[in-house]
C-alpha cells in the first residue's frame, strides 16, 4: 500500500525568545537530521507531527508568551492536529514541575542542557563529531554563533543562571572548527553570542581569551563580518577594542548591555560597576575606536528606582548618544535578588519611563541617521520586500537594529551578496541609498 502524503512522522520545532535559543533550536535540528529524521523550523502542521517548543523564561511577557503556545499547542493535540507535544528550553528548565502538572498533554519536559535526552525522546542518537553542522533558520549568509554557555554573573533582576547554569566557554578549536564549516556552506557574517561575551575563556584557559578567539575567527577563509553581541562593562576587557581596530572583518559594533547609570540602582542591581567608571568606559571605547557603534540595552523601574535616578539615566542617554538603543521595563522574578525587593514602581510609571527614554534615542537616532546621507557603505543584502531590498550596514545587527532600503524596481541584487550603497534619505531607524 502506497503511503499517503504528509502521512510519514516528523518533528516540527518552534522557537521563542532570543537568539541563543534559535542556535539550540538549529542544533537540534542538524542532529536530527544527521539521524535521518524528517525536520522543519515552523512548519505547516501535519498530523504526524511531533511538535517541540523551545521555550523562553526571561520575563513575564516571554513566559506568559511561551505558556500560550504550550497550551495552543496542547490543544490542537486533544483535537487530533498533532501526534505528539515536547517542551524544552528556559520555561522547561525553570518551572518544569509546575508545567507537567498543569498542562499534561505534553508527552516530555527537558531543560536548557538536555539535547542528548530531547534526541532520545524523539527516537534520535546525540552524534557528538558534528560541529557546526546545524540547520540554519536564519538566511544562510549570517548565523547566530554561541561562544558560551550560562552565565556567573551576580545581577539581582536575571534569572538567566537559573535556567542555564554556570558560564561554560567553548573552546577556541571547536569554534574554529563550526565557523570553517559555516563558512564553507555560505555563511558571511558570524554574529557572536553568548550570556556574557567578555567572561570568554576564564573556565578554560584561566584568562579572558575573547581577543585570541576573535582572531582566530577573523582568519577563517569566507568570514567577512563578526558582530559582538552582549558584551559586559563590568571589568571591560580592552584589548577588544583593539582587535576589532586591526581586523577589517570584524564589524565596528558593539552590544554592550548597561542597563542603568544611577550608582544607587546600580549598586541594587548588583552590577560591579559605578556611574563614574561606566562614564569613562563609554569615553574609553569612544576614543580609541570613534567609528565604533555601540549598542547598549537599559532597564527602567527596579525596585527602589526614583526620579533622580531615572532622570540620572535619561541624562546619560542624552550625553553618550548611542547609535542603537533598546529598554526593558523590570520584572519581577522569584529566586533571583530584586525578587526579596518590594516591586514599588507601578506599571505605568515604567512604561512612562521606557517611552520617555525611546523619545530621546529617536531623537539620537534620527540625527546620527542624517549625517550618513551622501555617504558610502557596505551593505549586505537580507531579503527583498515590498519593491525594496533591505540590508545592513557593519553598524547593525538583524532585525534589532536599523536597516537600509534599496529600490529595486530598476536596481538588481542578490539575497546575501555585499553591495555598495549611497546613502540618499534618513528616518529614525531606516537608511534609504542606491547601489553604486
Amino acid at each position: 500500500m502506497k503511503t499517503r502524503p504528509n502521512s510519514n512522522p516528523r518533528v516540527n520545532v518552534i522557537t521563542l525568545g532570543c537568539s541563543k535559543n534559535i542556535y539550540d533550536s538549529e542544533n537540534l535540528m542538524g542532529q536530527l537530521q544527521s539521524n535521518q529524521i524528517d525536520v522543519v523550523h515552523e512548519g505547516k502542521v501535519r498530523k504526524t507531527d511531533t511538535i517541540v517548543i523551545n521555550t523562553c523564561g526571561f520575563i513575564d511577557k516571554a513566559k506568559q508568551e511561551s505558556i500560550d503556545t504550550i497550551l495552543q499547542w496542547a490543544e490542537a493535540k486533544d483535537k487530533g492536529k498533532i501526534e505528539k507535544l515536547v517542551v524544552m528550553g528556559c520555561l522547561s528548565e525553570r518551572y518544569r514541575d509546575e508545567l507537567r502538572a498543569e498542562i499534561p498533554q505534553v508527552d516530555a519536559f527537558f531543560g536548557t542542557r538536555e539535547l542528548p535526552q530531547v534526541l532520545e525522546a524523539l527516537g534520535a542518537d546525540y552524534k557528538h563529531e558534528l560541529l557546526g553542522e546545524r540547520q540554519l533558520t536564519t538566511p544562510s549568509h549570517y548565523a547566530f554563533f554561541k561562544i558560551a554557555e550560562g552565565c556567573n554573573r551576580p545581577c539581582s533582576f536575571c534569572a538567566i543562571p537559573l535556567m542555564r547554569g554556570g558560564h561554560t566557554s567553548t573552546p577556541i578549536e571547536e569554534l574554529v572548527r563550526q565557523a570553517n564549516h559555516l563558512a564553507a556552506n555560505g555563511t558571511k557574517e558570524l554574529i557572536l553570542i553568548a550570556q556574557e561575551l567578555t567572561y570568554y575563556g576564564i573556565d578554560l584557559y584561566g584568562k579572558r581569551r575573547l581577543d585570541d578567539l576573535l582572531r582566530s575567527l577573523s582568519d577563517v577563509n569566507g568570514i567577512e563580518w563578526i558582530r559582538l553581541q552582549y558584551a559586559y562593562p563590568s571589568q571591560f576587557p580592552m584589548e577588544i577594542i583593539d582587535v576589532i581596530k586591526e581586523r577589517d572583518n570584524i564589524c565596528n559594533y558593539l552590544d554592550m548591555p548597561l542597563q542603568h547609570i544611577s550608582d544607587n540602582v546600580l549598586k541594587s542591581m548588583r552590577r560591579g560597576i559605578t556611574r563614574r567608571k561606566t562614564y569613562e568606559l563609554v569615553d574609553s571605547i569612544r576614543q580609541k575606536l570613534p567609528e565604533l557603534a555601540l549598542r547598549t540595552t537599559l532597564l527602567v523601574g527596579h525596585p527602589g528606582e526614583t526620579e533622580q535616578d531615572f532622570e540620572e539615566l535619561v541624562q546619560f542617554v542624552q550625553d553618550a548618544k548611542f547609535e542603537r538603543l533598546g529598554v526593558f521595563t523590570y520584572s519581577h522574578e522569584e529566586n533571583t535578588h530584586a525578587g526579596t525587593l518590594t516591586d514599588d514602581i507601578p506599571e505605568e510609571v515604567k512604561n512612562e519611563r521606557s517611552e520617555r527614554i525611546m523619545e530621546v534615542q529617536r531623537d539620537i537616532s534620527l540625527a546620527k541617521n542624517l549625517e550618513k546621507i551622501g555617504k558610502e557603505y557596505k551593505v549586505l543584502i537580507d531579503r527583498h520586500e515590498a519593491d525594496n531590498w533591505v540590508g545592513r550596514t557593519e553598524f547593525d545587527s538583524p532585525e534589532v537594529d536599523n536597516e537600509v532600503l534599496i529600490s529595486s524596481i530598476d536596481t538588481y541584487a542578490r539575497i546575501g551578496d555585499f553591495v555598495n550603497v549611497r546613502i540618499t534619505d534618513a528616518m529614525e531607524y531606516d537608511l534609504f541609498g542606491e547601489i553604486i
